[in-house]
């Protein structure tokens, strides 16, 4: 009865750390798209190109890193059973 509440212990965690492994380069694309997006609109709309995109994009990069490191904290103080 232990052995089969452990391996589903073990089985979820694995779930886990698999959809945080697949959801975390979406995260960092996701920031560069968008911060470069709003950027190119910028630099069309101001005739500055390319300098809004690149600092849009180098924004929206260190937005995507901002957040992955967050949520690998986050998860890792789930690990440990730790609040806040």
């Amino acid at each position: 009865m232990e052995s089969q509440n452990s391996d589903r212990k073990r089985s979820a965690a694995f779930v886990q750390q698999l959809s945080m492994a697949l959801e975390l380069p979406f995260l960092l694309i996701i920031g560069v798209l968008i911060g470069g997006g709003g950027g190119f609109l910028l630099d069309r709309w101001l005739k500055t190109s390319p300098v809004l995109m690149l600092v849009g994009g180098a924004l929206g990069f260190g937005g995507g890193m901002a957040d992955i490191l967050r949520r690998l904290g986050r998860s890792e103080r789930d690990e440990k059973g730790g609040h806040g």
